[in-house]
């Protein structure tokens, strides 16, 4: 069996998907080796994994994505001379058309530009609607939770059928964070005090205004206590609730190295987000052993079972109140850490793994 995954997402500016593909393929190749799983651009070593630019180096990435653009918007058949030779093609949503002669895979991993387009700018709601097409040509897709594999039946009008949930993994980092690490960490970014830590790319979704709103009006005496700290890069938030995030502790984009230490170091892990279709940063923060107050919507019920406690996102009172019940109760922060740690241990990118591969060689037949 030959697979050749298109990785063209790790040579742009991306977080959740990037994040995705690039452990995927490390532990995909662990598990099966480099020779049957191959890429689109080849990257037999894949580089330090960097959020904010290509992974491949400026040369790589400016010919690989002039050979995307043919293949996506001209007539010559780019990809089919790509592909040849392999039994199937995991295609992502950048690409529109993919080789003719592999069997066709791909990856769903939310609907959210379908369920809330008001919280998406024009390009996002595009290449998701060029998505949808690919997910509706493919033999067969992977949806990153039973939430998204319900969504993508529901709205796309998939055949269940075709669609399995294989769940994404968690970076072995956030499993051992060392305390030099966690020291380290302190140091560089100047946390001196307990903290509330929430992470994301600052975009509506992720709903930072009602983490403000509920963090603003907490008692007085948590809020001398306690920072909140945010770290992400600035995506397509509105101008004034990138003004308040910078009025709080605001770390900007957290290089990947960072992540799991600061991610550890934090008292409590806050993501009230308004839809996801798996939640990396909820998985992440359980396995660092930090408790999580979460949205109780979305798939992030199914990542987080009884290790976090779930809220209403959009009311103020219950987030308000789950944040001050978790940072006075000591007892209750370590339970739900306890708890997290087991249950990210079902987050690992080898399991991913080898459900995947499992899942290539059921659609090709060997």
């Amino acid at each position: 069996m030959r697979v050749i995954i298109d990785a063209t997402p790790l040579l742009v500016r991306s977080a959740g998907v990037k994040n995705y593909l690039y452990y995927w393929i490390e532990a995909l190749r662990r598990t099966a080796g480099g020779k049957a799983i191959r890429t689109f651009p080849a990257l037999p070593r894949l580089g330090p994994l960097a959020h904010d630019r290509s992974i491949a180096g400026f040369c790589r990435s400016t010919y690989t994505l002039a050979a995307l653009a043919a293949a996506n918007y001209t007539p010559l058949p780019v990809l089919d001379g790509i592909a040849r030779g392999a039994d199937l093609f995991h295609a992502s949503s950048l690409t529109q058309r993919p080789p003719k002669r592999p069997r066709l895979t791909t990856t769903v991993h939310d609907l959210t530009s379908r369920l809330m387009p008001e919280l998406h700018p024009a390009a996002n709601r595009r290449a998701d609607r060029n998505h949808a097409e690919l997910l509706r040509r493919a033999d067969r897709i992977i949806a990153v939770s039973e939430c998204t594999r319900c969504d993508a039946i529901r709205v796309l009008g998939l055949a269940p059928e075709k669609i399995v949930v294989i769940h994404s993994g968690v970076a072995d980092p956030f499993f051992a964070v060392s305390a030099a690490d966690l020291a380290a960490v302190r140091a560089r970014y100047n946390l001196t005090r307990p903290f509330v830590l929430s992470v994301g790319t600052i975009e509506p979704r992720k709903n930072i205004d009602g983490l403000l709103d509920a963090f603003e009006a907490l008692p007085a005496a948590l809020r001398e206590e306690f920072d909140l700290v945010i770290a992400g890069p600035l995506g397509w938030a509105s101008g004034a609730t990138a003004e308040r995030v910078k009025r709080v502790r605001y770390l900007g984009y957290v290089a990947e190295p960072d992540l799991a230490p600061l991610t550890a170091a934090a008292t409590v892990f806050a993501y009230p987000s308004l839809y996801e279709g798996f939640g990396f940063p909820v998985a992440q923060a359980m396995a660092a052993g930090v408790p999580v107050i979460t949205s109780n919507i979305s798939s992030l019920p199914e990542i987080a079972g009884d290790a976090a406690l779930l809220v209403d996102p959009r009311s103020l009172a219950e987030l308000r109140d789950g944040l001050a019940r978790l940072l006075l109760s000591p007892d209750l922060r370590a339970e739900l850490a306890s708890r997290g740690g087991a249950r990210a241990a079902a987050f690992r990118w080898d399991i991913c793994a080898e459900k995947s591969i499992q899942f290539f060689r059921e659609v090709a037949g060997t």
